[in-house]
């Protein structure tokens, strides 16, 4: 994060991604996904499907799935914090629930807030495919710490 955006609080950082303001982080760029929507405590992305995401069975790979995942929970925690304030994954768990075809288009993923302390909070995350279904769902924990 540059040093001028370390005075914004979590909302306002995310909040400036979505706006164009602030540059999303490079693994947006690697991946494809982008940030969509953000509100206080919730936080949703999309993921436009393409075969270089696939595994050797030509579904997307799970690694990119917990990618998404991973980055809807933690960047909802942070969309809760104070200006510098940072959120980063302590513990990440994911079921997955039915393979990810390339014939889906466009994944969606959002993460929501559940709990935010001092030190730590919780998080929870629903990948949906094209046609509504859920794909794989997961919960994280994140670790609170001052930038």
């Amino acid at each position: 994060m540059p040093i001028e955006e370390k005075h914004l609080s979590g909302l306002a950082y995310i909040q400036g991604i979505l706006d164009g303001r602030i540059e999303p982080p490079p693994v947006a760029g690697l991946v494809g996904y982008r940030l969509t929507a953000v509100v206080q405590g919730h936080t949703c992305y999309e993921l436009p499907l393409r075969e270089c995401l696939t595994n050797p069975f030509g579904t997307v790979h799970g690694g990119i799935l917990t990618t998404l995942l991973d980055t809807a929970m933690t960047s909802a925690i942070w969309s809760t914090l104070d200006p510098g304030m940072i959120a980063t994954t302590m513990g990440l768990n994911v079921n997955f629930i039915r393979p990810v075809a390339l014939a889906g288009g466009i994944l969606r993923c959002e993460g929501q807030a559940i709990h935010v302390g001092r030190r730590t909070a919780t998080a929870e995350g629903r990948l949906i495919d094209a046609d509504g279904q859920l794909c794989a769902h997961g919960t994280a924990t994140g670790a609170l710490r001052p930038l």
